[in-house]
C-alpha cells in the first residue's frame, strides 16, 4: 500500500519507487510480475501507436493494487479489493481525466465486454475469468447501454484491450525510465 504523500513534483518519482519496490510482485496467479504488466501495457499501446494519454492509462491502470487499503491478494481470497478507484482516486490528483477514467474504468470494460461481444470471454486469461466473477460478472443489458455513453468509452476499451494483451512470459519492453518524460509532460502543475 502507498503510504507515502505525494506532491505534483514527487508524484514520478513515487510512481517509479513502486514500479521499483513491488514490481517484483506476482501478478495474482498471471505468469508476470505487475511491473512487467503495466510496462507490457504500455509498450503494447506505444506499438499500436496509441496517444501518450492511452499509454500512460495502460503504464498505470494497476497502481490501485498499491494505493488501496487491500492488497492485491484478497482477489485471491475471494474478495474484490477495487483497486481501479483505489487507483483512479489517488491519480486524479495529479493526472487529466484522459489518463484517470481508463484507468477507473478498465475493469467495468472487462465486465462491458464481456457482455456485449461473445467471443471476448475466450481472451481472457483464468486469472481474470475468477476476478470477473467477484468484480460483478458480465453486465446487465441496462449497465452496458449505460456504460456504452462514457465519453472516454474508446480509450477505456483500449485499455482494457491492453490490459488482457499484457501477460505474455519474457516479453522485452522498455524499462520505466522509458517512460519518465511522458508522466512528467502530463502531471497537472501543483497548486
Amino acid at each position: 500500500m502507498i503510504t507515502q504523500t505525494a506532491n505534483a513534483e514527487g508524484i514520478v518519482g513515487l510512481i517509479e519507487d513502486i514500479f521499483a519496490l513491488h514490481g517484483a510482485d506476482s501478478y495474482l496467479g498471471e505468469e508476470v510480475t505487475m511491473a512487467e504488466h503495466m510496462l507490457q501495457a504500455a509498450h503494447l499501446a506505444e506499438q499500436q501507436g496509441e496517444s501518450e494519454s492511452v499509454i500512460l492509462a495502460a503504464l498505470l491502470h494497476d497502481v490501485g493494487h498499491y494505493a488501496n487499503a487491500l492488497p492485491p491478494e484478497v482477489l485471491m481470497n475471494g474478495q474484490d479489493n477495487r483497486h481501479q478507484v483505489s487507483g483512479a482516486d489517488w491519480l486524479a490528483r495529479f493526472f487529466p481525466a484522459e489518463i484517470v477514467e481508463p484507468v477507473r474504468q478498465h475493469v467495468a470494460a472487462k465486465r462491458y465486454l464481456v457482455a456485449v461481444e461473445p467471443s471476448y470471454r475466450a481472451c481472457l486469461s483464468q486469472a481474470s475469468l475468477d476476478s470477473l466473477t467477484l468484480q460483478g460478472g458480465a453486465m446487465t443489458e441496462e449497465e452496458a447501454q449505460a456504460f456504452a455513453q462514457l465519453p472516454q468509452l474508446e480509450a477505456v476499451i483500449k485499455v482494457r484491450r491492453l490490459d488482457d494483451a499484457a501477460k505474455v512470459a519474457g516479453m522485452q519492453t522498455p524499462d520505466f525510465a522509458h517512460y519518465k518524460p511522458m508522466l512528467q509532460r502530463w502531471v497537472l502543475a501543483a497548486g
